[in-house]
């Protein structure tokens, strides 16, 4: 079969190659290789920035936003063949530590988990590909061709989540969510901002393209002036930060509205210098009953919950997230980013 592979920590080493056939072990589906979305953290390890191959192997196989199409599955293993699937991202450390031995390993204490198509277990950029079946997936039939976004959901659903538990230790109902950046997760986020029924608001620095479009057809408010301006405007309840970008973190903390909560889902750059008015920060925080919450990865939890958000959103807009699908053997073209890029795609078929 073939399959999308680098050496991690090394620079022009993609390579689409040969691999011996995916083979299912006990307790374990074989799944057809449908797509894989490509993300920030792909193109890290692409770059040599970033990535772990499995242990005794110089390459890994790259791939954590998954998407295929079940060809076997055991009996009473809850999936059939012909299911459409994704797989999970993040498997428990061994030892394991309290969260991972509750089946929160999203929030894992050591640092020992491990993760597929980035950390020492290969991805899912492959035509076949096994997946146990406690860390499998199925999804509506209808999302055959946007399912690959499942993984980016997840992240979002876990953030709101986040949220929604922080706002919970005293009343809470929001009303105005602001997002920041118009990626797939700042779309993401929006959309199931709205699903809950809040006035969205999304902010990013394009004016054209189909940022705009997508923003308003979701039923939210796009905008591209400064952040100040924005929160000054709608003093939002709930900021959903998805761009790390280091002077909208701030200017986000410092415009929420009283009992605000900031939710941090972007990676910053590290080397980068900000001067900020700490003081004001520190006193905002704590006199207006403000939260700042990072969030990274999800579980089994946020998969399902993501796997319902996309059931019920319309296709066609979801179609229109991705604005690059390229096949498996050019795969290349999808790690350098484009203008206009929303979600690129690697198609894993052969014809597409």
């Amino acid at each position: 079969m073939r399959a999308v592979t680098v050496q991690p920590l090394s620079t022009e080493s993609l390579e689409v190659r040969t691999v011996p056939d995916a083979v299912a072990d006990q307790g374990e589906l074989l799944v057809e290789g449908l797509a894989v979305g490509v993300c920030g953290t792909d193109r890290e390890i692409v770059a040599g920035d970033y990535g772990w191959a499995p242990p005794g192997r110089e390459r890994l196989v790259l791939g954590h936003e998954s998407l295929g199409r079940v060809r076997h599955a055991e009996t009473n293993s809850g999936f059939d063949a012909g299911d459409l699937v994704v797989g999970v991202v993040r498997r428990p450390d061994p030892v394991p530590c309290g969260a991972c031995a509750h089946g929160e390993f999203d929030m894992c204490r050591n640092g020992q988990y491990t993760e597929r198509g980035i950390k020492q277990l290969d991805g899912y950029a492959s035509q076949l590909w096994a997946v146990e079946s406690d860390f499998a997936v199925k999804l509506d039939p209808g999302l055959e061709s946007v399912g690959m976004l499942l993984e980016p959901t997840t992240v979002v659903a876990k953030a709101w989540e986040q949220v929604e538990r922080v706002g919970e230790r005293a009343w809470f109902e929001p009303r105005r969510a602001l997002v920041t950046g118009a990626g797939p997760i700042g779309l993401l986020a929006a959309l199931l901002g709205v699903q809950r029924g809040l006035d969205v608001h999304v902010l990013d620095r394009v004016t054209a393209g189909p940022k705009p479009t997508l923003v308003k057809d979701f039923g939210a408010t796009y905008h591209n002036e400064s952040v100040q301006q924005v929160t000054s405007s709608i003093q939002p309840d709930v900021v959903i930060e998805a761009t790390g970008a280091g002077h909208l973190v701030f200017d986000s903390m410092a415009g929420t509205a009283t009992y605000g909560i900031v939710c941090l889902t972007g990676v910053s750059p590290t080397g980068r210098r900000l001067s900020i008015d700490a003081g004001t920060i520190n006193r905002e925080l704590v006199l207006e009953n403000d939260v700042v919450v990072g969030s990274v990865n999800a579980n089994l939890r946020h998969y399902r919950q993501a796997a319902d958000a996309l059931a019920k959103t319309e296709r066609g807009w979801l179609e229109r997230m991705i604005t690059r699908r390229v096949p498996l053997e050019r795969a290349a073209e999808a790690y350098t980013a484009q203008d206009d890029d929303i979600k690129v795609v690697v198609t894993l078929t052969e014809g597409d």
